[in-house]
């Protein structure tokens, strides 16, 4: 039995993929944002709202687009999921003043989102003091059943924990030569998932960073434009150098 096999990773009709973490039911949309059915919450990670105007405002001119584009994807998963709670795992903004150089436009669609669902703001290294402004609150973590949400992973196994921070991303070795994808990556007990910001890069999986948070061989599920993929520890590649 392969690794994807024996943690019952399943490809759903809709494209995502069904996973099962601490015992909880779970699945992963194409977009990178984790649905927890029985909790009726949509997890997403590392935003980095405003990335693009803190690059301007050091010099590095990039399409003042991310936060927009961002905010349109969550709001498409919003309607399709239809959660009581949306949960940001930290890092929502990329800095402390991101919030307060965002548009007119971009906040009403954060007030949009806080009219259908309540916000819940985890902290994280890039936003430990979220905007009071904003519609939700704050938590330094949130439990969920067997489930713990927060920013950072603990740096040795921690069962149940669903954690951001690290921008996990996949190179797969496939027929056609490797592709590069953001993924969460998980052993069954925990898991980490990808950014989910329109202009945030991402960490190989087989960097040391990853090196012992997992107790059992780990398994990426990586975003494809259309479905997610799953893929054992055995098909990753380390980037070029």
């Amino acid at each position: 039995m392969s690794p994807v096999e024996a943690l019952g990773l399943r490809p759903a009709a809709d494209g995502a993929l069904e996973l099962v973490l601490a015992g909880e039911a779970a699945r992963l949309l194409p977009s990178g944002a984790l649905v927890l059915s029985a909790w009726s919450a949509l997890v997403v990670a590392d935003l980095h709202l405003e990335k693009g105007s803190a690059f301007a405002g050091r010099g590095q001119l990039l399409p003042p687009l991310d936060t927009r584009e961002t905010l349109r994807r969550l709001a498409v998963d919003a309607a399709a999921v239809a959660p009581e709670r949306i949960l940001f795992l930290g890092d929502a903004f990329h800095d402390r003043e991101a919030s307060r150089r965002m548009s007119e436009a971009d906040r009403q669609a954060l007030e949009d989102l806080g009219r259908t669902a309540d916000l819940v703001w985890i902290t994280g290294n890039h936003d430990p003091e979220p905007d009071g402004d904003l519609p939700g609150g704050a938590a330094d973590e949130v439990r969920l059943g067997a489930l713990v949400l927060r920013h950072e992973p603990l740096p040795a196994p921690a069962p149940g924990e669903i954690a951001g921070h690290l921008h996990p991303c996949a190179r797969i070795a496939t027929p056609r030569g490797a592709v590069r994808r953001r993924c969460l990556v998980t052993d069954g007990e925990r898991a980490i998932l990808p950014a989910y910001g329109a202009f945030t890069g991402g960490l190989n999986v087989l960097d040391p960073a990853f090196s012992g948070l997992f107790r059992k061989s780990p398994v990426v599920a990586a975003l494809g434009a259309q479905r997610v993929h799953a893929a054992g520890i055995r098909s990753l590649r380390p980037d070029r150098g």
